[in-house]
């Protein structure tokens, strides 16, 4: 099949709500839940088996040299308010992969999906993509078993590739980290194991509007797929076909693809960002107890450790660290008809642990409680903080990567403002219309991942949870 149809047939199966095999989403998912076991507990780092802190660094790594460290970092920006600091990162070098695999069904497009339970998971079981697995993970440095439908996504001519591009993932807790984000298609059955289960682009959108269900892994890869505005045009003066249009590839938009490529760059000459991996025994301003690492003041993020049980998994037993955020994060995105097409505020952001210096980032994006003792705070966190209830467009509580975070959640918001709103847009900040973004994605590292994870769910105010004009 070519690859506009199957993208086409892709877009059409965002408006169909559909679980193949399945009588009811809610009850198997449930039936999951209770078929495993799925235990988490709070450790000593000592009472870890296989990892140990290195005795001249005092890097945190495992015994095998894979999987990931913990390391330290030092920065020094021009960007934000505090201007140099150290701190704890995880140093993960090596590629993983996120896949989903699609078939067709009685002519609608639907994905295979798992109920996964990852041990920072605040829920234990999320959905998540067909394989998402580290090269260590893959490669069976574990001694477990193997990753089911891997060879679809790593053996050339087993799937058509529909989608294929490196990500980055968390800037702020991540050291260039990246993974491989991909959509690959088959034609012929494929066996599906109790913990899989096909279901349509439209259902998946759907169940990101209940909180922490969908996993972050499972949103990225859904944000990459290049959606179109369907065959019929979008008419009114609606929300909803504001944002059909913005699908589109011609539709008027506030810059041109080329403008927007020209602001990244010149953001990215322009600002300071000087990064030095350093022993973690050299941070600053951190803490080592015996079962975590944390600021005096609870302040960003610490590293813990846990003990594993989990049935379900390639490995029944296991230790390892990871960063638990000290609360919930705020997410949001701005959006405005700007000539009936809908326009997205999207804004440089600058992470240390980005491949390039900044990436597309949300409208706002931080721990708000951060800012509360500081002389300023983020722009437009001040408009995010006093939306009303008739702006919002969506709005659930999400969970980040559930492998390397502990109980993770971020507030993910998308409300619509007046479409004088920001005119002009800051220096750091373009409105820049939907079908822009989804381009900048079919390219490693120009949206970040708490970006990728609004497109996513914008993508399911038109498709799975459309409702009428708005």
């Amino acid at each position: 099949m070519e690859h506009t149809q199957l993208i086409d047939k892709l877009t059409a199966s965002a408006r169909v709500h559909s679980v193949v095999g399945e009588d009811d989403w809610e009850r198997w998912l449930q039936r999951r839940q209770a078929a495993h076991t799925f235990r988490v507990d709070r450790i000593a780092f000592d009472e870890m088996d296989g990892w140990s802190f290195d005795p001249d660094t005092g890097n945190l790594g495992h015994d095998s040299g894979k999987f990931f460290t913990i390391e330290g970092l030092s920065v020094q920006t021009d960007y934000g308010p505090v201007l140099s600091w150290s701190q704890p990162i995880i140093h993960q070098p090596e590629v993983g992969i996120l896949g989903i695999l699609v078939r067709e069904f009685d002519g609608v497009m639907h994905c295979l999906v798992q109920t996964k339970m990852e041990p920072g998971n605040c829920n234990t079981l999320q959905l998540s993509p067909t394989v998402q697995a580290t090269r260590s993970n893959y490669t069976k440095v574990h001694k477990g078993s193997g990753i089911p439908y891997l060879e679809y996504f790593t053996e050339p001519g087993r799937a058509q590739i529909v989608v294929d591009v490196l990500q980055s993932e968390q800037g702020a807790w991540f050291y260039q980290k990246q993974n491989r984000n991909m959509v690959v298609a088959v034609a012929d059955d494929v066996p599906v194991g109790d913990d899989f289960c096909w279901i349509s682009v439209g259902e998946i959108q759907r169940l990101l509007h209940v909180d922490n269900l969908v996993n972050m892994d499972l949103r990225t890869v859904l944000s990459c797929i290049p959606f179109g505005p369907g065959p019929e045009p979008e008419e009114g003066d609606g929300f909803v076909a504001a944002l059909g249009r913005s699908l589109r590839a011609d539709a008027v938009t506030a810059h041109t693809a080329q403008d927007i490529l020209n602001w990244i760059t010149d953001r990215r000459s322009r600002r300071d960002l000087v990064v030095r991996r350093t022993p973690l025994v050299d941070v600053s301003g951190w803490v080592r107890k015996e079962d975590r690492i944390e600021r005096p003041d609870n302040r960003h993020f610490r590293i813990v450790a846990v003990a594993v049980e989990a049935a379900s998994r390639e490995v029944r037993r296991w230790t390892q660290p990871l960063l638990e955020p000290r609360r919930t994060g705020l997410v949001t995105l701005f959006v405005k008809r700007r000539r009936g097409v809908l326009h997205l505020l999207l804004h440089t952001g600058v992470e240390p642990g980005c491949r390039t210096v900044a990436e597309i980032a949300p409208t706002v994006q931080c721990d708000p409680t951060v800012y509360e003792e500081l002389k300023s705070e983020p722009e437009f966190l001040a408009a995010a903080r006093a939306l009303r209830p008739d702006q919002i467009r969506f709005d659930a509580q999400l969970s980040e990567e559930g492998g390397r975070f502990y109980e993770a959640t971020n507030r993910y918001v998308i409300a619509e403002v007046d479409e004088d709103y920001a005119e002009p847009a800051p220096t750091d900040y373009r409105w820049i219309s939907l079908h822009q973004a989804v381009e900048l994605l079919q390219h490693s590292h120009y949206v970040n991942v708490q970006a990728r994870t609004l497109i996513a769910c914008l993508h399911s105010l038109w498709g799975g949870a459309a409702v009428g004009g708005g």
